[in-house]
């Protein structure tokens, strides 16, 4: 009798522990250096004006006018429908996004859930009237683990292809490793490229690398303050022989409705204001050396 009941008791204290200690999905490949990116300022050169219109709650459309120097001036127009089905507080399925300039070229996209865990993308994109790269992902979620392969620009007639495989694993609650592995083939040539990758999470700050035979690239990510955010980025590439490293940061200022990001790069350096408020938006950008946003209803 005592036994059994040690025995019982044992088996509670495993099944509990096995839950406490349960590891979290780590994500896809593509966001490992996210939370840094997220405190840089959108980089761009000229002038641009963009309106944000919701249709409904599933519809929105967008026009932006860009002017610019150094690139042809362009007029862009963009829709969005997010569908219903909602597994997680983050994403929706199904989502299909297409952008429209006025020299005739399309990007398009569409995501959707093909399973509890499995997700597919597909991206096309013309220059003027013609295709110029269609793409085509799925993604499995598990538990504690992530992966997911992507088929780029197949052409059976020329026998090319581009094939990218990711896998991602948390090995503590805080600790991601994983690796990507890029495959093409065209015109009788082919080859392969490996790179590994490894994140850390803590309460305040978030580090990335990825090593690889085509380079490294590392990000750092600070949580100073709910106000006050700091984010540090290297890459380096093997075959251009380029390297480059960038500081910004993100400061908010909630009383006044406003956000400051700012990145500081070699010989440059970009700043923006953003005032924001719900419903519809007005983005005016002037960058050289400066930018500035304005988000307003």
């Amino acid at each position: 009798m005592g036994n059994v009941l040690a025995l019982s008791c044992s088996q509670v204290a495993w099944s509990t522990r096995k839950k406490v200690t349960a590891l979290p999905n780590p994500g896809s490949f593509d966001e490992l250096h996210k939370k840094c990116k997220d405190v840089f300022p959108q980089q761009m050169e000229g002038v641009k004006l963009i309106i944000n219109r919701p249709i409904s709650s599933h519809l929105q459309v967008s026009h932006t006018i860009h002017m610019s120097t150094a690139a042809q001036s362009c007029y862009h127009f963009n829709a969005k429908y997010v569908g219903d089905d909602e597994p997680c507080f983050k994403e929706s399925f199904p989502t299909l996004s297409g952008d429209l300039d006025s020299h005739g070229s399309l990007n398009a996209q569409v995501l959707c859930l093909l399973a509890e865990r499995i997700r597919s993308k597909a991206v096309f994109q013309t220059h003027h009237s013609k295709f110029h790269t269609w793409q085509f992902d799925g993604e499995y979620r598990g538990d504690d683990c992530t992966a997911s392969v992507t088929l780029g620009n197949p052409d059976l007639l020329n026998e090319s292809v581009i094939l990218v495989s990711h896998f991602l694993q948390s090995i503590t609650p805080r600790l991601v490793l994983g690796g990507e592995l890029v495959y093409h083939q065209r015109l009788g040539e082919e080859g392969a490229i490996v790179t590994l990758a490894g994140k850390y999470s803590a309460p305040d700050w978030v580090a990335t690398l990825n090593l690889g035979y085509g380079g490294a690239h590392a990000s750092y990510y600070h949580k100073a303050s709910e106000q006050i955010k700091l984010g540090v980025e290297f890459e380096a590439n093997t075959r251009l022989q380029e390297t480059s490293f960038a500081f910004g940061y993100h400061l908010n200022i909630p009383k006044a409705n406003m956000v400051f990001k700012g990145r500081q790069v070699p010989l440059s350096f970009f700043h923006q204001n953003q005032v924001l408020s719900a419903g519809s938006s007005v983005l005016l950008q002037t960058i050289k050396t400066f930018s500035l946003g304005f988000f307003s209803h």
